[in-house]
């Protein structure tokens, strides 16, 4: 947490780094529905006719994964989903599919999906979807990317590798590789960039890297701390935390175009780990500036007054905003472990998630159902997600080395 980070992030480290810009050997997702409705809602999925690909099993395994649905036989089910594959005059995947209410007899959807071939995948995400959307009533997040840093092996042989995959832990592909430690991931608003904090000199370093093109430069590379990073809604800024001469964490922000640097907080307490609210006016960050670690609002100016935000218990830390501003994610000490929080900033009512006593590192997906997140299971570093409901939960476990560092990908047009 704060003091754990304040010693790693002080210390030096010398890496060797390699930029992979296609698929490498990387840790595999596996998901376990570890909780769900009690009575999900029963559909079948029918494989798609003249498919080579297994675009229907993609949709049944999302529908299923969403804790809502129970994918089976046509002649239990409520709903019907069925298909064909064709491929277009350019060579495109092109899906015809239907959703039928078996109860009433009617067509909910008749739509065609067209995507590249290699794009097959999101394609049955979409998909996905759409059907989700048709029935619940309610946007999801099965078309989008998740990114985590993957560590294998032991010291001083460990490998630390950036990885961007499908929200279902699939498509894995390895944008960075280092013998030192990668951490802090965080995607900008269009989904192009990702920026991170490696140690790839004597000190850390903040960096933004495409991920199309592998083009990366480095941002912020000053003496002491240089770490989690936040874009600003409209991409052209980071917040992030810095140190001091004399060691003292600060946030800052940072202006990515000129390099304009503007301390937005002066405090002799530890202020860390911002976030910006949806519509870039305001910054929430951890500090202890109370006694132990709470959140705080402030404005992203030099000069600005914090207002503290959370008082449920006596640690409160690693905030995150939802996608539509009213509810606040962060960890808390809850009955001696460290667990997923929620707070509704309309009403200031707190409800704890998550049932781990490590857990770290919370994020909204970008409907704002889900919250991803780390977690240790059996001494191993895990990914797990929770409904912002608390209904349902998953585990994401690697099949080798630990997974950390989850940050949720935004909507791809």
């Amino acid at each position: 947490m704060i003091n754990s980070f304040r010693g790693i992030a002080t210390k030096g480290w010398w890496v060797a780094l390699v930029l992979l810009a296609s698929t490498a050997a990387s840790a595999q997702l596996k998901i376990d529905i570890t909780s769900g409705v009690t009575d999900p809602i029963p559909i079948a999925v029918l494989p798609f006719d003249s498919d080579p690909r297994p675009s229907s099993e993609v949709v049944a395994a999302d529908l299923t994964r969403s804790g809502r649905f129970s994918a089976g036989a046509a002649n239990r089910s409520d709903y019907l989903v069925t298909g064909r594959h064709a491929v277009t005059a350019d060579g495109r995947h092109q899906i015809d599919y239907e959703l039928t209410n078996l109860l009433t007899g009617q067509k909910l959807l008749r739509e065609r999906m067209v995507a590249s071939p290699q794009a097959w995948r999101n394609a049955a995400h979409r998909i996905a979807d759409k059907i989700y959307e048709r029935i619940i009533g309610a946007r999801s997040s099965f078309a989008t990317r998740i990114a985590y840093v993957s560590v294998d092996g032991r010291p001083p042989a460990q490998r630390y590798q950036l990885i961007v995959a499908d929200a279902d832990g699939e498509n894995s592909r390895v944008i960075l590789e280092s013998k030192q430690p990668l951490m802090s991931p965080a995607w900008s608003p269009d989904g192009e960039w990702l920026a991170y904090v490696s140690f790839e000199t004597r000190s850390a370093a903040i960096y933004v890297q495409r991920l199309r093109t592998a083009e990366r430069r480095r941002v912020s590379g000053r003496a002491g701390v240089n770490n989690a990073p936040a874009w600003s809604p409209d991409g052209r800024r980071l917040a992030l935390t810095l140190s001091s001469p004399a060691g003292n964490l600060d946030v800052y922000v940072l202006e990515l175009e000129g390099g304009a640097l503007t301390r937005v907080t002066e405090h002799p307490s530890i202020d860390t780990e911002p976030v910006w609210s949806g519509d870039g006016s305001r910054l929430y960050f951890t500090s202890d500036r109370g006694g132990g670690p709470q959140v705080y609002r402030t404005e992203p100016r030099a000069g600005a007054t914090a207002t503290r935000v959370t008082f449920g218990g006596n640690y409160n830390a690693r905030p995150r905003l939802s996608p539509d501003g009213k509810q606040l994610a962060f960890i808390t000490r809850d009955s001696g472990g460290y667990r997923v929080a929620v707070q509704d900033l309309g009403n200031g009512s707190m409800s704890v998630l998550s049932k781990g006593s490590q857990d770290e590192s919370p994020g909204y997906s970008p409907d704002g159902g889900t919250l991803i997140y780390a977690a240790r299971e059996r001494g191993q570093g895990v990914l797990a997600t929770v409904s912002a409901d608390g209904l349902i939960s998953q585990r994401l476990k690697a099949d080798r080395g630990d997974v950390r560092d989850p940050a949720w990908g935004p909507f791809l047009p």
